[in-house]
């Protein structure tokens, strides 16, 4: 809470970070981030070498603007408005429903066409049920990345910290792929976004337990997640899946390569309308933490009232 000068004014950023995104979703045309990822693409045009060392540097060049926002307002509306910059819950919801509503038209390419931009495993010939995984699982773990993650460090230090976040979570998705080009050169990023990932990965999983079935979302995290091949996705996931009492994962094709991959969760396979019960839980998780907060802000004013 570096960045901000009060409980109540953590709530009133989180709240209104939050309420736009919950009214207005992904800013439509300028985004910073889309921005961002324009400027990464050149740094690692400049800079790629197949080393650890250009990638490192690269990683250190491309998060210095969060830098800048130790000179924002620490005041709760300019908090709040960088807030709804970096989180995207709606516009992940949106994305998953628009695989469900080609599912459920029927229409299978228009299906695999959007569930390819929200996954990196190839799309073309996916079935029904890969398809429906595919997206639960993007819905499940962007449920940390693109929100709980970013919610947290901004909790911690601010805009700074919530900014960092979003544009190392950024530079994972670009430059963190285990194959030829980025093995090396993207391990930085990739090592860098593992490590701010390390405790919000684990409340999110928290949560998602809390807000379904929490014994079998609790099992599913600690006997399955160790089988995958992220150290923070699989939480997330396995926590996720066994919470909505449904099964997900199994093998994918990446870059042209089959990766065997294990089934996430118990219970039946999930089918269309588990895609918008995985939305609703990251909905319903981002409420709890608003509650969470009111509630911590209400016991401390209570304890220590302003006079």
């Amino acid at each position: 809470m570096l960045f901000i000068n009060s409980l109540l004014e953590l709530l009133l950023a989180l709240t209104l970070g939050l309420g736009l995104d919950l009214l207005f979703g992904e800013v439509k045309r300028y985004h910073p981030l889309v921005a961002f990822g324009r400027y990464a693409r050149s740094i690692a045009a400049y800079c790629y070498r197949p080393r650890r060392i250009a990638g490192g540097m690269a990683t250190l060049l491309a998060v210095m603007p969060a830098a800048l926002f130790w000179f924002w307002p620490s005041h709760w509306l300019a908090q709040g408005l960088v807030l709804y910059v970096v989180i995207g819950g709606r516009s992940l919801g949106e994305h998953g429903r628009m695989v469900s509503s080609a599912l459920a038209a029927g229409d299978i390419a228009e299906a695999r066409q959007k569930v390819g931009w929200i996954v990196s495993r190839e799309t073309s010939q996916m079935d029904q049920r890969q398809i429906v995984s595919a997206t639960i699982e993007s819905m499940l773990e962007n449920g940390n990345d693109a929100v709980f993650g970013a919610l947290f460090w901004f909790m911690v230090g601010g805009a700074p910290a919530a900014v960092l976040y979003r544009l190392t979570d950024t530079l994972d998705s670009m430059w963190g792929y285990k194959n030829e080009r980025f093995l090396q050169f993207g391990w930085a990023a990739a090592r860098l976004d593992d490590l701010l990932n390390l405790i919000p990965a684990r409340l999110c999983a928290l949560t998602y337990c809390a807000l379904g079935n929490f014994s079998s979302g609790w099992r599913c995290w600690q006997t399955q997640a160790k089988q995958c091949a992220s150290p923070n996705g699989g939480p997330v996931m396995t926590a996720g899946a066994g919470a909505l009492n449904i099964t997900i994962g199994g093998d994918a094709i990446y870059h042209g390569k089959l990766v065997r991959k294990s089934t996430m969760g118990c219970g039946h396979y999930a089918n269309t309308g588990d895609i918008e019960r995985a939305i609703n839980l990251v909905n319903r998780g981002q409420l709890l933490w608003l509650l969470l907060l009111l509630a911590v802000t209400s016991l401390f004013y209570w304890l220590y009232p302003i006079t």
